[in-house]
């Protein structure tokens, strides 16, 4: 549980502060030095990690998440780019979401009732973060989430991110949580690399000594993210871990609140608890 809350803690700071560093810094390259400050960590834990068993499964779940994980990465940074933290990182909680449909397709895993009731409160907690648009019509917090091009791009995410966690858990069923969590972030950050260079180097702002400081604790709290939760993999429930990672959601809110000078920060907190709780309920069914 403290390893879990420290992974939520460490990844809503790291989102913050990639948020500051991106006012000054190209996204591509913001996104890959998030990665690339974190690898010294990863490259020494490798050394520690037993190397199961893998097959072809493994090579192919891995294989086509890793393109996949690189477009949800950049939209990742562009949605903290444009827009307010407290309207981009509770969408990520509609991950299960697609989660559901694709887990069904990919591993034959079937919604419960329980899991119905959790998208019902993702739904709503969608629509609570906009509230204040409701003194138009009914519908106009819905309409809101449209408007908002960074909530949009981090729905997007979610969608992505429900095709890579079923690939994932395939690649994990194949392997182990250790050994697939530490190599497939080093690859993609090996991967990212060039394509973050090239479309970086076309910017004007490309990265100077200065931003480099900027980008150094992004990494290291989001290297501190990858090791707890790997740590926590270990130790207990799967489903149970990444529920309490995702109070990272209303971390977040609060972060866009204080450091951003985010608005409407009541609804927003309330919508944000109401997406975790239907989060929670989806993969704890």
């Amino acid at each position: 549980m403290y390893l879990s809350l420290v992974c939520a803690f460490a990844l809503a700071t790291s989102d913050a502060l990639t948020k500051r560093a991106l006012a000054e810094g190209d996204e591509y390259l913001v996104a890959w030095f998030r990665l690339l400050f974190a690898l010294p960590v990863l490259l020494i834990l490798i050394f520690f990690i037993p190397v199961p068993a893998v097959d072809g499964l493994f090579y192919r779940a891995f294989a086509f998440s890793l393109p996949l994980e690189i477009i949800a990465l950049v939209l990742y940074i562009k949605a903290l780019r444009i827009s307010p933290l407290s309207l981009t990182l509770p969408f990520l909680s509609l991950t299960p979401v697609f989660l559901i449909f694709f887990s069904y397709f990919i591993l034959g895993e079937k919604v419960s009732v329980r899991g119905g009731i959790g998208i019902i409160l993702l739904a709503t907690g969608g629509y609570i973060l906009n509230l204040h648009e409701m003194r138009n019509s009914i519908f106009s917090p819905f309409r809101a989430i449209g408007r908002e091009r960074g909530s949009v791009l981090m729905i997007i995410v979610a969608f992505i991110y429900g095709i890579t966690s079923s690939l994932g858990k395939m690649a994990i069923e194949h392997s182990s949580p250790l050994f697939f969590g530490a190599t497939y972030f080093i690859v993609l950050t090996v991967l990212f690399g060039p394509i973050a260079l090239i479309a970086g180097k076309n910017k004007k702002n490309f990265v100077n000594r200065k931003q480099y400081r900027r980008l150094f604790f992004p990494g290291l709290f989001y290297s501190v993210m990858i090791v707890t939760h790997m740590l926590a993999l270990g130790l207990t429930n799967v489903a149970y871990m990444i529920s309490v990672k995702r109070t990272s959601l209303i971390m977040g809110v609060i972060y866009g609140y204080f450091l951003f000078g985010e608005k409407y920060l009541r609804e927003r907190l309330a919508g944000a608890a109401l997406m975790l709780t239907g989060f929670v309920m989806i993969v704890t069914a």
